[in-house]
């Protein structure tokens, strides 16, 4: 199954993360399909970052974002 999910990446107490689609079988950091956009916890307010096109072309042909990830395509106004 694909996934749409969060990919850690930044510093040690410095979380900066990309919204990936990927294989639900791969490690969180590992392999992913593509990269969708990103995701700043520590910015003020939450900076949110999606390319909304495909996005729609991804939920559309079945991936399933985690819950995480569904907020904030909701906040993008994806879903």
């Amino acid at each position: 199954m694909v996934k749409i999910r969060l990919r850690r990446m930044g510093a040690k107490k410095n979380p900066y993360y990309r919204i990936v689609v990927a294989d639900s079988r791969s490690p969180r950091d590992g392999r992913f399909i593509e990269e969708l956009g990103t995701y700043d916890p520590l910015a003020e307010p939450a900076a949110v970052k999606v390319n909304v096109e495909r996005a729609r072309y991804w939920v559309g042909t079945g991936a399933q974002p985690t819950d995480t990830v569904r907020a904030l395509l909701k906040k993008a106004e994806v879903l």
